[in-house]
Order: structure tokens, then sequence, then C-alpha cells
């Protein structure tokens, strides 16, 4: 008997919400009346769903005070806080396209990003960690002729925007807004070597976060603690508009990543669900007071973003007594999430797959070189079709039709077999993507910029294993004859301050020539297998991953 093709569709007895975000969020706000909606652990600032209602109209009616008109792209580039939560919603009553802008980015990136995608209000923070947004802005500004007006928040710039908006009336924001409007511009790697703008709408994200909360079973019971960045989809769309469309409380531990504050959280807050990529579950498994915290509130979760170590996450549930763990697949041009496990799921389905497609969603896993569907148990490329599809890369549709097939169908660049059951498990990528620590890294950005060095005649960057970060960027470099020698210490200075810090290489290896196929193609896959071997990581190398 044939074996079935790698197809799966989603049913479900549950309804795509056809609402906008904003009218989703005044339904949830009119439902649950003076329910807590959101928490601030480094500042104590509370709002029940009311308070957040009325700050996210004053950001909405500020903004348009300045001018803002549905449609315009407004920057957001901070790290998690309230007034993100603020400008997200916003941003989504107005109709204006929120351009969410990486913590990490440096001026290079900040530049590109600001002119792309025609950002005309900047809201930022002063600084973080070491980067400091008021000088970068100041450095690239001119160059930006789209910027009009920058905010940072804390200045009085900023208080007067939310002043402007509760003085306004909200019955004057638009009421002709349309789930299919696009409402959020997500930059991700690209083949060029700079990122591209993948475009999302209303019903993409929101449909998405709903079903990723469905997915955990979440109410308005539930209290999520979010440590991962809102800049990404995991933050803002399956963290924040997860909970808001089941009326659960967001909370927000910490500004950035930090274990600590983030066990905290959960034990201060009672969270009963926590998200996180590999590497911060490993972070917070491995306090050395990791035993003192009182996780018993913990029920659900999600580990996403890069592949999941199996130890990691049966530790996970047996540790952190997220018994109710799911994991979940997907790319930022899907809104993210195209599969998840069930909480019903056994544990070695939800350690060694990815799981099922998602509701209202198509899978198939097709011969990368026909385009044919493949069967079950074979290997071919991962796509996907439905609701949560991207409209398309910003201003850039021959790179959409590079992924978007005249079939609807995303072409993900991911390897995979599909099971007899439907469960997926990724096998690795056509293309070079790196991922570290959840972040998508294309070496052809990092090698275009390496070029630029006096001493490098070429560059070659590949991702090797680790047992910390998933992968870790090591560049093989060619300098000219006459050049110094180059070590990963002064290499890594060149790029600190010019790339965000994961795009930087941790390992740097000096060559004569790069292994080559017989047409004149580097091998990378060869550099790899070398590279393991030189920098002795065949323990990270041989690890399970789901």
């Amino acid at each position: 008997m044939p074996k079935l093709p790698s197809y799966s569709s989603g049913t479900s007895a549950v309804a795509l919400l056809g609402d906008t975000i904003g009218a989703n969020l005044d339904r949830t706000a009119a439902r649950v009346g003076d329910h807590e909606a959101l928490v601030e652990c480094a500042t104590g600032r509370r709002f029940s769903y009311p308070q957040l209602l009325a700050e996210v109209d004053a950001c909405a009616l500020g903004l348009a005070a300045l001018g803002v008109r549905k449609g315009d792209r407004v920057g957001i580039w901070a790290p998690n806080c309230a007034e993100w939560v603020f400008v997200q919603y916003g941003t989504a009553k107005l109709g204006a396209i929120l351009v969410n802008i990486n913590p990490a980015y440096r001026t290079h990136e900040l530049a590109f990003v600001l002119k792309q995608a025609g950002i005309s209000v900047l809201v930022a923070a002063p600084e973080f960690k070491t980067s400091d947004y008021r000088a970068m802005v100041g450095e690239v500004g001119d160059d930006c002729p789209d910027l009009t007006t920058t905010i940072f928040l804390g200045d009085p710039a900023w208080d007067a925007l939310l002043a402007a908006g509760r003085a306004g009336d909200p019955s004057t924001l638009p009421d002709d807004l349309d789930p299919d409007d696009p409402i959020n511009i997500q930059y991700t790697s690209g083949t060029t070597g700079f990122p591209k703008g993948a475009t999302l709408t209303h019903h993409n994200l929101l449909n998405n976060g709903f079903f990723v909360g469905e997915g955990c079973g979440y109410t308005e019971a539930d209290r999520v603690c979010i440590p991962v960045p809102y800049y990404h989809c995991f933050g803002m769309g399956m963290g924040n508009l997860g909970a808001t469309s089941h009326g659960a409380t967001m909370v927000i531990p910490a500004p950035g990543f930090d274990p600590a504050a983030t066990l905290k959280a959960v034990q201060d807050e009672r969270c009963t669900s926590l998200y996180g990529v590999p590497t911060m579950f490993i972070a917070e498994l491995g306090l050395p007071d990791f035993a003192t915290y009182d996780l018993s509130s913990l029920r659900t979760g999600i580990m996403a973003g890069s592949p999941c170590p199996v130890e990691v996450m049966k530790r996970v549930v047996s540790e952190m007594g997220m018994t109710e763990v799911t994991i979940c697949y997907g790319m930022t041009e899907t809104s993210p999430v195209s599969t998840q496990t069930g909480a019903d799921d056994s544990l070695d389905r939800r350690t060694s797959t990815v799981g099922r497609v998602h509701p209202h969603l198509e899978i198939k896993v097709v011969d990368p070189a026909t385009g044919r569907t493949v069967a079950r148990g074979e290997t071919g490329e991962f796509c996907t079709r439905g609701y949560s599809v991207m409209r398309g890369y910003w201003n850039e549709p021959t790179k959409t039709a590079e992924v978007l097939d005249p079939a609807g169908w995303m072409h993900t660049g991911d390897l995979a077999t599909m099971d007899d059951e439907g469960y997926v498990n990724i096998v690795g990528r056509i293309k070079d993507m790196v991922i570290r620590g959840g972040e998508n890294v294309y070496p052809r950005e990092v090698e275009e910029f390496l070029y630029t060095h006096p001493d490098v005649v070429d560059a070659q960057v590949i991702g090797v294993p680790d047992a910390r970060f998933g992968e870790e960027l090591m560049a093989w470099v060619r300098l000219r004859p006459d050049a110094e020698p180059l070590t990963a210490e002064s290499l890594r200075a060149y790029c600190t301050g010019k790339l965000a810090h994961f795009k930087i290489p941790r390992y740097v290896k000096i060559v004569e020539s790069f292994p080559m196929t017989v047409t004149g193609k580097i091998r990378k896959v060869e550099m790899r297998e070398t590279a393991v071997t030189e920098l002795g990581l065949e323990a990270e190398a041989a690890a399970r991953n789901a």
C-alpha cells in the first residue's frame, strides 16, 4: 500500500477571529472588567484591562495628534516595557504600521530599517545595556529623510504625547480598519545580506496569537511570563496577543532577559505559563539557587525559536513543573507558528518533534527540486499555507516571489519529515541560515561587513554547534599577503558597535583557501565538519534536538 503524502491540514471547532487587534482588545476589556492585564516587574507598575485600554487609546490619539495616519510607519526601538505594549496596540487602533526594531541593532542596521520601511515617527528608549540610542539616532537621522519625529521614552515629548491623547476622544479613532490591513513589519535576515521586512496583518497576528493561546489552554486565569523580546513575534504575538485575546495577564519580568529575574517573576506573580528559547531555559535551570524558587504555579509554556534539546525539555517538565509545556515551530513570515505540540502529547512526542499542523493551516513537505509532495517519512522542504502567511516583504516583490509561490504556499527553506500521524521533525535547512539563541543570522550579511576590514580579502561565515546558544558564528577569513595576523579578539573588536552582538563571530580561522566543489561553489558543509573537529565540538554536534 503506497504511503500517504506529507500533507496535513488543521481542522478546528474554533473559528478564526474576524476582529482587528484594537477591536479584540476592546472586546476583551469589556468582558473581563477590572482583571489584571499587564505587570511590569522592574518598576512594579500594574494595569487592569480598563487601565491598559486607556493607555493604548491615549497612545493612539497622541500619535494621531502628531499627524500619524493609517498606513504610516511607526518604529519602536526599545527593550520590553509597558510602553512597548501601549505602542503595539495603539498603532493597531490607529491603523498605522508598527515597525519592530531589534534592540541589539547598531547604526548600520538601524539606518537600513529606517530608510527601507520609510519610518516617519520613531519611539525609542534613551538607552539599553551598552547601546546609546540617542547617539545612534543622532548619527543616522540626517540620512533618513522620511524620519520627521523621534520620541524617547521618559522624555517630556513622550509625556506630552500621552497627555495630548488623554485629552482626545477615542470615538475619533478610525472606524474603517480592516483585519486584512497590514499592521506590522518585522525584519528577518535575507539572502541579499540585508534584512527583509515581513509585512503582517491584524488577521495574521491576532489569530496566530489566539490559537497559540488555545494550544496552551489559556483562560483569564492564566498569567503569562514573557522574557522573550517584544520585537519578535514570539513576544508581541504569541505573548501579548495570546494573552489579551484570552483575557489573561501579561507579565514582563525584566527589560532584557535575566534568568533570575524571570524565575522571581514566575514565583512572585504566580505565573502559570513561561516562554523562552532553549538558551533561556538552560540559563534558568543552570542558576546555582534554581531549587530555591517556588515555581509550583507553572502549568504550561512554550519553548521555541531554535531547536529544543531533548534533555532540556525533560528537565523543564520534571523540575519546573511545566507538565503541559509545548514546542512551537514557525518563522516570522508566518506570524510565526505553523506547528505546535499538544499538552496531551506524550513526552516523547514533545521532545522529539515540533508537533502537528496548527488550526486552519495547511502544511506539506516537498521535494525542493521538483516541488512535488514527498511521501510520509521522506525528507523535503517544509511549506505552509493559510491565514498566517505574510502579505509579502515590504517593497520587495521579487524577494516575496522567491518564497511565496502562486498557489499561496510559503517555502520556509527548512528541511523536514512528517510521520504517519502528521508529526513534523525539522532536520536541517536548505539555506545556511544560522540560528544563535533564537536569533536568525544570515551569514552573507556578516560576510559583506567583514569585507570592509582593510586586511580581509575574502570571508565565509558558518554556524557551528554550541551547547548554550544552539549555534555560534565562525568566520573563515583569507587575508591580504602583507596583513598583520588577525585574531578572533581583534576581529570582534572591529565588529563591535557596528554589528549586533549576536552577529559577531565567536571563532575565527585564517585560511589560504576554502573547500570548493568542482563547479566552484564553496562547501560550507565541509567547513562545518572541519570546524567541529578542530574546535572539539563533537558532543555539541551529537546533541539530540526536536
